[in-house]
């Protein structure tokens, strides 16, 4: 559709299309990086705190098994209370009947501590599942909320990779992370208490690190938030040319265009292991300063305490004990690394997904308005008053600024029962403004009325139950032939399958194995053109709509099925409204009149004979010599006319 919209391949600053390959973060309005570079971003823990209205439902379960892990770690810190114990009492005295109960002890804080963690484990695996299973839920209703311009600028791939990865790593979190940062920040200050009641000297030693290490994560923290989102949103680009890939598959093998396809594809792979590599190496240096100097101190500490117990001045319990309980805090310190990475990476995928919930849904009426008759149901001339549109004006969102309105003033009357081509240069915007009857896109000038009620008084749900649209590029889902023309009438039963499928000259449903419930495949590539475009066009005509928009529905049938088709559809087209996209004659031979779309309005009104004698534009467009609207700044590259 070469319009009045901004190139898909170059969107605007701040467009999500751009930001995976460009910037951090992908949104306007995000707090993350721009699509120039980073750029000021929230804290981790104010990302995580977004879950909390989620985690709410768990919490619970979270309390417990932050308890069970708890308790878990104090009984190991236990372990070197009671080893210098051993040490001071039973070893010392060389009481071996005293060495027992303290070595059964040993034994039963081991027990308890596998115990308490296979329950943090148990109590917790399930909820979480559900969670995960909720936030995906939402996730999945918002984007089919969100209209279609938002779609327009969002990569399948970045969404599908905040539907699949980023709620794994919130979950994840939520049942390792999040639990041990919390548990292990308890064991850290009661080991810390434990070893100043052992020695102070050497619990200052034991803790000189702890400043530097503070410095340090902070500056990690800020340096590998932003890596952690640019490589999420590289996975992003990268599972949108996957699936773009084997979409196109076809056309990549009939253009030999693999290869080319391959070397995309290991460009953006090498970048986004380069930004892993980035994240590696973050971490690896945060480890060595989190495992060396903790280890350096330590051995100080043994330096200083073995003085003190040669000169009397400490025993060989105390030291001992406190030795295994300064080891026991080995993994709370060196667990900090892994921790604050996977932290990051949280918060990360929770701003990506809440980046997408937080966009603004277009609000829709839940009833009519009051004394606003529904189409068909008031009295008087309105009340069959057809389509009718009045300055309606209309622009793409991502339009560069000043540029002129893709549609400039459209004023049209399709009467009731009467069936309207609607004709135009490639470019001139039909497309658009078919979209604009059911709402896919929203006018940003004049109304719209359906027997006199404008459209957006109408709920979205009963509009689109009013108005049934069969697109230009038929869409096919991964279901059944009747499932997929039912979704024009859910509620249609199998007369009316049958009779929607002979309207479409569709008889080749009979030969599928399985008849109608034979399974289509991904987008209907199991079937032909035509044979998707007659089932697109069976779904719009199943439910007998009241109004009735058809994009060229005809393009990709030869000659024979075609003129089957519109003999049928006469029927169809006699007993509703409709407005019909035209690109040659035959079609437009189905309707009563036709208008000409140029320059963003309607430039003449009449029938077939009547413009081909007053319409000169007219008489080039069916005759194939009208100059198609030529591309340029303002003009898509991607979509339809």
């Amino acid at each position: 559709m070469a319009e009045n919209r901004q190139d898909p391949e170059n969107p605007p600053q701040g467009s999500p299309r751009t930001a995976p390959t460009d910037a951090l973060a992908p949104t306007d309005g995000a707090d993350g990086a721009g699509p120039t570079g980073p750029g000021p971003r929230r804290s981790a823990v104010r990302s995580l705190l977004r879950l909390w209205p989620y985690a709410r439902a768990v919490r619970g379960r979270l309390a417990v098994s932050v308890t069970t892990a708890t308790l878990g770690m104090l009984s190991t810190l236990a372990v070197p209370v009671v080893l210098g114990l051993i040490v001071d009492g039973p070893l010392a005295e060389h009481d071996l009947a005293g060495l027992w109960p303290l070595v059964g002890l040993l034994l039963l804080l081991g027990l308890v501590e596998a115990a308490l963690f296979y329950t943090r484990r148990v109590v917790l695996a399930r909820p979480l599942a559900g969670l995960e299973t909720a936030m995906r839920g939402d996730l999945f209703a918002k984007l089919q909320r969100l209209p279609v311009s938002f779609h327009d600028r969002w990569g399948s791939g970045q969404l599908l990779s905040r539907a699949t990865a980023d709620m794994y790593t919130m979950r994840l979190f939520l049942a390792f992370p999040l639990v041990f940062l919390i548990v292990n920040s308890v064991m850290f200050l009661a080991g810390t208490v434990v070893m100043f009641t052992q020695d102070w000297r050497l619990a200052l030693i034991a803790l000189t690190p702890a400043v530097p290490l503070f410095v340090l994560t902070r500056r990690f923290e800020s340096g590998y938030s932003g890596a952690a989102r640019l490589a999420q949103d590289q996975n992003g680009d990268i599972a949108t040319l996957v699936e773009e890939s084997v979409l196109g598959i076809r056309i990549l093998k009939a253009f030999g265009r693999h290869r080319s396809m391959a070397e995309r594809f290991r460009a953006q792979t090498q970048q986004l292991r380069r930004t892993e590599l980035h994240k590696a190496h973050l971490l690896a240096n945060l480890w060595a300063v989190i495992v060396g100097l903790p280890e350096i101190a330590l051995g100080c500490a043994l330096a200083v305490g073995s003085y003190l117990v040669a000169h009397d001045e400490l025993s060989a319990g105390t030291l001992v004990a406190f030795l295994s309980t300064a080891l026991a805090l080995r993994w709370p310190v060196e667990s900090l690394g892994w921790l604050l990475a996977y932290a990051n990476e949280a918060a990360t995928a929770t701003d990506r997904f809440f980046e997408v919930l937080d966009e603004p849904d277009t609000p829709e009426a839940d009833t009519p308005a009051a004394g606003a008759p529904a189409p068909g149901a008031a009295a008087g001339p309105a009340a069959r008053d057809g389509i009718r549109l009045t300055g309606v004006r209309f622009r793409y969102p991502d339009a560069p600024d000043g540029t002129p309105d893709l549609l400039a003033g459209i004023d049209l009357h399709i009467r009731s029962g009467e069936t309207m081509a609607l004709v135009g240069a490639t470019g001139s915007g039909k497309t658009t403004l078919t979209a604009l009857l059911p709402r896919l896109y929203e006018a940003t000038g004049g109304t719209i009325t359906l027997d006199g009620r404008d459209i957006r008084e109408l709920p979205r749900q009963r509009l689109r139950e009013l108005v049934a649209v069969a697109f230009e590029e038929p869409t096919l889902f991964s279901a059944t032939v009747r499932e997929n023309v039912l979704m024009g009438a859910p509620g249609a039963g199998e007369e009316q399958l049958r009779t929607a499928l002979a309207t479409a000259q569709a008889g080749f449903v009979e030969k599928l194995p399985q008849g109608p419930d034979t399974e289509v495949g991904e987008q209907g590539l199991s079937l032909s053109g035509g044979q998707r475009q007659r089932l697109a066009l069976a779904r719009a005509v199943v439910g007998d709509p009241a109004f009735l928009v058809l994009d060229d529905p005809l393009s990709a049938l030869d000659v024979h099925t075609e003129a089957l088709v519109e003999r049928a559809l006469r029927e169809v087209l006699g007993a509703t409204t409709a407005l019909v996209v035209a690109h040659r004659p035959s079609t437009v031979l189905l309707a009563d009149r036709v208008a000409v779309l140029a320059d963003g309005r309607i430039t003449a009104v009449g029938t077939h004979q009547e413009l081909l004698r007053d319409c000169a534009h007219y008489r080039e467009l069916m005759s194939g010599e009208a100059t198609p609207v030529p591309d340029g700044p303002l003009l898509s590259k991607g979509g339809h006319a």
